[in-house]
C-alpha cells in the first residue's frame, strides 16, 4: 500500500487512541491494528499480543493474513513509522479472534465511525451539522456558533492570502497568529491558553462572543493589509501582522474605556476543571 498524501488520522475509542488513514479514493479507513489490540484488551504489550496472535492466523492460514497492509503512520513520537494495518473489514475480522467484552462496543463505533467519514465526503453539510450539535452540547447559542463559523472562513481567507503570498507552513502561521494576539490582547496564543485555563483545548472554542469577534477583526484587518502591501519577506508579514492586531487593540481599548471594565476575562467553556499535582 502507498500513502502518498495521506495522513494519520487519531479516532478516540473509550479514550484510547485508535491511529487511521482514511483513503478517498477506497472510501475507506486503514487502522493500525496494534492500537486496535490494545484499546480491546487493554494489555501493556499489544505489541507482542499481535505478533503472537499474527503468527498464529498465519499457522491457521487464516485470510485475514492476507489482508494485513503497512501504511507509515505517526508514532508517539512524531515519526512517521510503518505498522500494520486493515480496513473495517479485517478489522472485523480481527475481532472474532480477540476475546474481548469490548468487542461489541467497538463493532458499533467502527460502523459509525466509517458512515460519518463517508457522509462528510458525499454531503459536507452533514460535517457543519456535527459541529453544531457539538457547539450546543457545549452550550453555546446560535449567535455565538454563527460567529464562531465565520471566524473559520474568516481565519481561511487569511491563510490563503498569506499563501499567495509566500507563507505557507503551520509555523509560520503561528508565528503571525502570536503577533496578531500580542498586539490585540497583549498576550500570546499560549500566554491567553494559560489565562483561561486551558491545555490542549482550543482556545477560540473557548472565547467569548467579544473576544472571538476581536480575533476576527485583528486576522480581517491582516488579511487586508496583506492584499494592500503585499509583503515579500518574514520580516514585512509581522510588521503587517502587528498593524491588523493594533486596528483590533483600538477596538479593544475602546469599549472598555465606555464600559470600564477588561473585555478579555479567564473565562472558558470547559464544564470540567483541571486538578494540579501537590
Amino acid at each position: 500500500m502507498k500513502n502518498d498524501k495521506l495522513s494519520t488520522i487519531i479516532n478516540l475509542f473509550e479514550e484510547k487512541e485508535i491511529r487511521s488513514i482514511w483513503d478517498k479514493e477506497k472510501e475507506e479507513y486503514y487502522y493500525s491494528v496494534v492500537d486496535v489490540i490494545a484499546a480491546l484488551t487493554d494489555s501493556p504489550r499489544a505489541r507482542k499480543y499481535w505478533n503472537d496472535l499474527k503468527a498464529k492466523l498465519d499457522e491457521e492460514g487464516s485470510q485475514l493474513s492476507a489482508k494485513i497492509g503497512q501504511l507509515k503512520m505517526k508514532a508517539p513520537d512524531g515519526k512517521n513509522r510503518l505498522t500494520d494495518v486493515l480496513n473495517t473489514e479485517g478489522i472485523f475480522r480481527l475481532i472474532q479472534s480477540v476475546p474481548s467484552p469490548k468487542a461489541e462496543p467497538f463493532k458499533v463505533w467502527l460502523s459509525h465511525l466509517g458512515k460519518e467519514e463517508i457522509d462528510n465526503v458525499f454531503d459536507p453539510s452533514k460535517g457543519i451539522e456535527k459541529m453544531i450539535d457539538y457547539y450546543l452540547k457545549k452550550g453555546h447559542n446560535f449567535d455565538w456558533i454563527k460567529l464562531r463559523i465565520m471566524s473559520i472562513i474568516d481565519r481561511k481567507k487569511l491563510t490563503y492570502e498569506w499563501q499567495q503570498s509566500g507563507v505557507g507552513t503551520q509555523s509560520e502561521y503561528a508565528i503571525l497568529t502570536n503577533e496578531i494576539y500580542k498586539e490585540t490582547f497583549g498576550l500570546t496564543a499560549k500566554e491567553l491558553k494559560e489565562y483561561k485555563g486551558l491545555r490542549k483545548e482550543n482556545l477560540r472554542d473557548n472565547m467569548s462572543d467579544v473576544e472571538l469577534s476581536l480575533t476576527n477583526l485583528g486576522e480581517i484587518a491582516t488579511r487586508e493589509y496583506t492584499k494592500l502591501k503585499q509583503p515579500t519577506t518574514k520580516e514585512e508579514h509581522k510588521e503587517i501582522a502587528k498593524l491588523g492586531g493594533h486596528t483590533a487593540q483600538v477596538a479593544r481599548k475602546d469599549m472598555e474605556r465606555v464600559l470600564k471594565d477588561n473585555v478579555v476575562t479567564s473565562n472558558n467553556n470547559l464544564n470540567y476543571k483541571y486538578i494540579e499535582d501537590e
